[in-house]
């Protein structure tokens, strides 16, 4: 029996009943990165409504880098939108030492607006 284009390329079969299966692997990635909440979110989000570009990156084996990438983008728009929204609106150490309730609703009230700003720049695009 002649081989097929997939045997003479180096994979192999299984069989399952009576059927032969491809034995696919994904290929694996250079290096494992961790992603944080940012990026989960964003892995959710191409899942549920980018599906060609979740399956893409995934069989190419960039996704984890992929996520990671982005983990650190939003996290450090995050960081830097927080600060300069407490600096515009007098959020300071004093006033955490002055009147900590205070402090804590405009840091909340800070941290609540520019979550929905990283989501909608780079989470949910």
């Amino acid at each position: 029996m002649a081989k097929t284009i997939f045997e003479e390329m180096g994979g192999t079969y299984v069989r399952q009943g009576d059927y032969f299966i491809p034995c696919l692997t994904l290929p694996a990635e250079k290096e494992t990165k961790p992603i944080g909440v940012w990026g989960q979110r964003h892995k959710r989000y191409l899942r549920e409504h980018k599906r060609a570009t979740y399956t893409t990156l995934l069989t190419s084996g960039k996704l984890n880098s992929y996520l990671a990438d982005i983990d650190v983008q939003a996290e450090e728009m995050f960081s830097r939108l927080v600060k300069e929204y407490a600096d515009r609106q007098g959020v300071t150490e004093q006033l955490k030492a002055e009147n900590q309730h205070l402090w804590i609703q405009k840091m909340s009230n800070i941290q609540s607006y520019v979550q929905e700003v990283v989501e909608s720049e780079i989470i949910y695009s």
